[in-house]
């Protein structure tokens, strides 16, 4: 399974789009986008570097900040579990 972090839109020229996701920069392809796209604004990107959908960016920001406060939990955070169930 792939968990799809929001990338932030830095510029977008001749169908591509420099993003920005915690710190990090890469271009990606719009040839799957059915919808313009413009710098500010958050996409989900596939693996393969291929921009897949536009979120609005209250959902965007949500999304980062949970995902930031999953990767500076203490212990391993890939060992989540329903509440209430012992660990395997």
């Amino acid at each position: 399974m792939c968990l799809a972090a929001p990338s932030l839109v830095i510029e977008v020229a001749d169908g591509m789009a420099l993003t920005e996701c915690f710190g990090q920069t890469r271009r990606v392809s719009l040839l799957l986008m059915d919808e313009d796209v413009r710098a500010g604004d958050y996409l989900l990107i596939q693996a393969g570097g291929f921009a897949f959908e536009r979120i609005e960016p209250e959902r965007a920001r949500e999304s980062l900040a949970l995902m930031q406060d999953l990767m500076t939990q203490p212990g391993d955070a890939r060992r989540w579990r329903a509440a209430g169930t012992e660990p395997a």
